[in-house]
């Protein structure tokens, strides 16, 4: 079941968790402490416990915590079971980059198609996903449900492009362009901080 009163930093911290305990499950593991995992991600081991008592995951006394299981409840907790239908607008160099990227379907994501304005790219197929011009969303998308909207376009047709999504009754946007886009009651807005992660490794530089 889908908590949604899981706080941010521990739907992040479980989205780390996954890829440690998928690569502990292929080497033959059936269990996992709290400080193993920890060990594994450079944190406290009281915070995999709080993480995994706000999901509501429980362990077994002097065995751990079993993989299988784990990996069961994180893809629940995370939503990340079944299929959600997603389209990407905006197929320059870092959209085409993230169609190409096959482990979207790990998480549960399926894109069916792109737009963009560019008409040299009108027509492509990138991954197998068409690619149509934006001015044509309304018809291509008119009977299939979409759940997700990735953004991968200029700060200047941003807002512009959100506000499209949002009337089409798309319920969640990933937002990869330079700009704030805010969450409606309607839709639901999360950044992609690129430029804030690099900033913290360059400044350590």
């Amino acid at each position: 079941m889908i908590n949604k009163n899981i706080p941010v930093p521990t739907v992040r911290r479980l989205a780390n968790y996954l890829p440690v305990l998928l690569q502990k499950k292929e080497e033959g593991k059936r269990f996992i402490a709290s400080r193993e995992l920890a060990d594994e991600l450079f944190i406290e081991s009281g915070k995999v416990r709080k993480d995994f008592q706000y999901a509501r995951i429980k362990g077994r006394p002097k065995r751990g915590y079993e993989i299988n299981y784990l990996i069961r409840e994180i893809d629940s907790k995370l939503n990340w079971t079944g299929y959600k239908r997603a389209v990407l607008i905006g197929v320059g160099n870092l959209g085409s980059a993230l169609l190409s990227y096959e482990n979207f379907s790990r998480y549960g994501i399926q894109f069916t198609d792109a737009f963009d304005i560019d008409r040299r790219r009108v027509g492509m197929n990138i991954h197998d996903i068409k690619v149509s011009h934006m001015d044509n969303i309304e018809k291509v998308l008119k009977d299939k449900k979409i759940d997700i909207a990735v953004l991968t376009v200029p700060a200047t047709v941003a807002l512009e492009t959100a506000e499209k999504v949002t009337s089409l009754g798309i319920k969640g946007i990933w937002n990869f362009s330079p700009v704030m886009i805010k969450s409606t009651p309607e839709t639901a807005v999360v950044s992609a901080q690129l430029a804030e992660s690099l900033a913290v490794l360059t400044q350590q530089l």
